[in-house]
């Protein structure tokens, strides 16, 4: 098991930002890194993934450009920084890991294995 855990959601009007922040208890070379969202009555949607050896990213098309996640070497956690957000943003967020040495690039559930237990994000307009 490995356990994540999110911090820094919070309320926010319409255009404000907020900074989330995963912590995880090992992080290794050939992780991937990413943060996934529910909003109530939707499923869970891959937001934004980091790759811990060449720090490639990708984002969904509905945040990118707004969103930016990154690691904070001094921190040792990944970050997601999320700005000019919208009462669609509101959501539970969770940070999530693969199994490490996958290789993973992409945003579905299935390709990430140990999750944390989410932090909300309320956007209000």
């Amino acid at each position: 098991q490995v356990p994540l855990v999110e911090s820094g959601g919070g309320s926010v009007q319409a255009g404000g930002s907020l900074r989330l922040s995963c912590s995880a208890s090992v992080y290794t070379y050939g992780c991937t890194m990413a943060w996934f969202r529910q909003a109530p009555g939707k499923e869970r949607e891959g937001v934004a993934r980091f790759r811990m050896d060449n720090e490639g990213t990708a984002y969904a098309d509905s945040v990118k450009g707004r969103f930016t996640i990154f690691r904070d070497n001094s921190r040792n956690t990944v970050e997601l920084q999320m700005n000019s957000l919208k009462p669609g943003d509101t959501a539970m967020y969770y940070c999530a890991r693969d199994t490490c040495g996958s290789a993973v690039s992409g945003l579905a559930e299935y390709e990430y294995m140990y999750w944390g237990q989410g932090t909300q994000v309320t956007v209000s307009s």
